[in-house]
């Protein structure tokens, strides 16, 4: 039996290659060949107790910006934890909150029960699209569902330096 061993650095080219054919897969209606998107991906966030992959989130955003020539972000506890103060706030009040000026960047959406859907809907607006590509290095993502308001599911993805 033979075992194939990869460094780090050859692993790279097929990570991101594996992560494109994901947002291929998920700009194809979800899948693609038999490519389908990751469970934290497409786990339903609409529900009370609801856990985001956070990880699996921003791969699927660097594998965007990978196709857009932008270099990966790295994941932030800290942001982490202001985009979900952010999206806490989004789904209690409905009210879109306003990028802090610390941020490169903000993304908020809201009504979309997965994060394929949430990230399908970013990709596929210019305005939003643009966003995702903007220069940063570190970025947070969070979600907050309030079965009560209009929309209730509030994503909020911050950027910064």
């Amino acid at each position: 039996m033979t075992i194939l061993r990869l460094s780090k650095s050859a692993l790279l080219p097929i990570t991101a290659l594996a992560a494109t054919m994901v947002v291929s897969a998920c700009s194809m209606g979800g899948t693609s060949a038999g490519i389908a998107l990751a469970p934290g991906l497409a786990a339903r966030m609409n529900q009370p107790g609801a856990s985001l992959d956070r990880a699996q989130a921003i791969a699927m955003i660097n594998a965007y910006r990978s196709t857009q020539g932008q270099p990966a972000l790295t994941t932030d506890a800290g942001l982490d934890g202001t985009a979900q103060i952010l999206a806490d706030q989004y789904a209690r009040t409905g009210t879109p909150p306003v990028t802090p000026q610390e941020l490169a960047g903000m993304k908020l959406s809201a009504g979309y029960s997965s994060f394929a859907e949430t990230f399908s809907g970013w990709r596929n607006n210019p305005a939003d699209a643009a966003g995702l590509t903007i220069s940063a290095s570190r970025a947070g993502i969070a979600v907050s569902y309030n079965g009560t308001s209009t929309y209730g599911t509030h994503w909020v993805l911050v950027l910064a330096q």
